[in-house]
């Protein structure tokens, strides 16, 4: 089946898209807010880029050739972003960025940028749904702060959870990924106030992220005993051999119920699946290697068009195959990207 792209970049610079169906999917998404998201600059560090979603009006807005900047979220109101601050010496992964460096805070075009303590402090900090407060996954528990004073209002034992914790949009729930309830790489929800949690997905899933009614849950996951594309070797359910089996994006109820496939491609591992304000349209990236970040391309597409599946992938259309095929737009090279609603002031 024939994959539709529409060039987002030639219509950033200002060159016609020529696929009717792929200039629709542009034109929807061209006044839906904006999307900001790591990118791995020509210098070769990874700065902070700002677009609409249909990958128009992109902009540098770190421009630090000794940092990396990673895990940038806007606030709620969309005034400020949050953001790592690494040296470009230090190593990182794909997910393992959210203790390392400097938190920092700033405008969303980057000015007035303000690191807050030391390397390592506020790890994995989150917004709250009003903004006046962080979550943050230190050692010793879920540490809720408040933004102005950046005091320990409370804390709340981490359930397994060591990287990833977002609020939700409703400010009732955590989600994060843990090693909880009998497995590794389980996205557990927990409930703010009590302190409760239940599993979302079991085995092998990371990078959550919130529908905007907080009533279900997009998320990374690798499937076990998949068929090979090379080969027709199968993935082992426990052991797993390193590259074996493709990660896909997946959506569940944020009670763990009504789970099904969002997108798949087999050759291809995707991440960061990211909710648009309205809940009609997901970005994600495109990686050639697991945790690839260097290789990963951002697209976006319909929920609508779900469940999807990307190229021919005969394997994954054996076990899906009434998934559609679907128009993805074509984005710049990225990593974790985050979309608001909220009107941004950016020079």
């Amino acid at each position: 089946m024939k994959r539709i792209l529409c060039i987002g970049l030639l219509a950033a610079a200002g060159l016609p898209a020529t696929d009717p169906q792929a200039e629709k999917l542009a034109k929807e998404l061209s006044n839906k807010g904006w999307v900001i998201y790591s990118g791995k600059t020509d210098k070769g560090d990874w700065d902070l880029f700002l677009m609409r979603p249909d990958g128009s009006h992109r902009r540098n807005v770190t421009n630090t050739p000794k940092f990396n900047e990673m895990g940038v979220r806007f606030s709620p109101d969309g005034k400020k972003i949050l953001y790592r601050r690494i040296a470009k010496g230090v190593k990182f992964r794909h997910d393992g960025w959210g203790a390392l460096g400097h938190f920092a805070i700033a405008n969303p075009d980057g000015s007035g940028a303000e690191t807050f303590g030391e390397v390592g402090d506020y790890p994995w900090a989150s917004w709250s749904p009003d903004g006046k407060q962080l979550s943050c996954l230190a050692k010793g528990g879920i540490e809720i702060r408040d933004l102005t004073t950046k005091k320990i209002i409370r804390t709340l034992d981490r359930k397994g959870i060591f990287q990833q914790l977002f609020w939700s949009p409703d400010g009732k729930w955590f989600i994060g990924t843990g090693n909880a309830f009998g497995e590794s790489w389980t996205i557990v929800r927990m409930n703010v106030e009590t302190g409760e949690a239940a599993p979302v997905a079991k085995f092998q899933n990371c990078a959550p992220a919130w529908f905007p009614d907080s009533k279900r849950v997009v998320n990374s996951y690798r499937p076990a005993n998949q068929e090979e594309a090379e080969g027709g070797k199968l993935s082992s359910a426990v052991g797993q051999k390193p590259g074996y089996g493709w990660t896909q994006i997946w959506m569940t109820d944020a009670d763990g119920g009504n789970r099904k496939l969002v997108i798949g491609e087999d050759g291809r591992h995707l991440y960061g699946g990211e909710i648009s304000p309205d809940g009609r349209h997901m970005m994600f990236a495109r990686a050639a290697t697991d945790g690839g970040m260097d290789t990963a391309i951002l697209g976006v597409m319909r929920l609508s068009e779900a469940p999807a599946i990307l190229g021919e992938s005969k394997a994954l259309r054996k076990l899906h195959p009434d998934a559609k095929a679907p128009v993805v737009l074509d984005l710049p090279q990225g990593w974790e990207p985050h979309w608001t609603g909220a009107r941004v002031e950016a020079k």
